[in-house]
């Protein structure tokens, strides 16, 4: 890959973690400055594809890695029989940052965790606080039946207030949604769909227009070998939708032993921002903060990529 950006730090590279070989990008503008691990979400969506949409100017005040997780994009390519499960994400996450610790000579990593990242992120930093600087959690997961509950009222409320008769009947047509417990099947999978088409209609929910795929194929990283891996991850992530499906971060007390940063779509009803920042009411922690960004949604950094860099410049300068 040749350092167009002319960054100091331009690196995509394979690294031997928990047995198989997986895929970091590398990018910033000065060693000293903190280490950003990015966290993807999907479970197998991955995001260092997109990085031009949004990150260039993090990178000045963060040396942000990411991490094709086992089971997505590069990763998957080079070990399409090595499939996730919760366990392994997490020993490979502990690797990792091991990894990064020595390579850029620092004590502690600050994780960022967007949506299935935040579950991610999330659990380990209960078990390993002593590794993570701070957590900064996007488009934050606190309960996956919640979510599905909440944003499906919100698209109902949305389509009943337009008069959108269309789309009420589509949304009709789907039946009981999500129901009593989520289960990552075809029926239900079938079903998010529909609910993930009428929320991008509405602009509650992700919703990728030209610009986003220009973006991917123009990434000096991009291979057409991360489209195949794309269309792999629901089969390669079977183990991690079934415990996403239960996930529930109330499940435990809201007491964290590192610094909790939320930063969370004004319009996000994809993971609702509105759970998020009820959960963050709860939390208690060494330092906390929350950023509601106005008028973004799911992909919180990229429908406003300098408000939200605004609120990482002051978490920056609080830590």
């Amino acid at each position: 890959m040749k350092n167009k950006s002319e960054r100091t730090i331009c690196l995509e590279e394979y690294v031997t973690i928990n047995g198989i070989s997986q895929f970091l990008y590398h990018m910033g503008t000065n060693n000293e400055n903190p280490v950003m691990l990015f966290l993807h979400g999907g479970p197998g969506s991955v995001e260092s594809l997109f990085t031009k949409k949004f990150q260039e100017k993090w990178e000045e005040i963060y040396t942000v890695v990411h991490w094709d997780q086992h089971g997505a994009g590069k990763t998957l390519t080079k070990n399409p029989d090595k499939l996730p499960t919760i366990e392994l994400l997490q020993q490979d996450l502990y690797e990792i940052i091991q990894y990064l610790k020595k390579k850029y000579d620092k004590q502690k990593i600050v994780i960022l965790g967007h949506s299935w990242g935040s579950v991610l992120g999330s659990i380990f930093i209960r078990k390993h606080p002593e590794e993570a600087a701070y957590f900064i959690g996007v488009g934050q997961v606190v309960n996956m039946l919640e979510n599905e509950q909440v944003g499906y009222n919100k698209l109902l409320e949305m389509i009943e207030l337009s008069g959108d008769q269309k789309s009420k009947k589509m949304l009709q047509s789907i039946g009981e949604y999500p129901g009593n417990k989520i289960v990552f099947d075809k029926e239900f999978l079938k079903k998010c769909e529909k609910v993930r088409k009428l929320q991008g209609k509405y602009n509650l929910g992700i919703k990728f227009d030209l610009s986003v795929w220009i973006t991917m194929f123009k990434s000096p990283i991009f291979r057409f070998s991360d489209i195949v891996a794309f269309m792999k991850i629901f089969r390669a992530n079977a183990h991690l939708h079934r415990f996403l499906g239960d996930f529930n971060l109330r499940n435990e007390k809201a007491e964290y032993k590192v610094p909790i940063y939320y930063v969370l779509g004004g319009n996000d009803w994809q993971a609702p921002y509105v759970i998020a920042q009820k959960y963050f009411e709860e939390i208690e922690a060494p330092n906390k903060g929350i950023y509601i960004i106005p008028n973004a949604g799911h992909m919180t950094m990229m429908d406003q990529p300098d408000l939200f860099f605004d609120a990482l410049l002051e978490i920056n300068k609080k830590e």
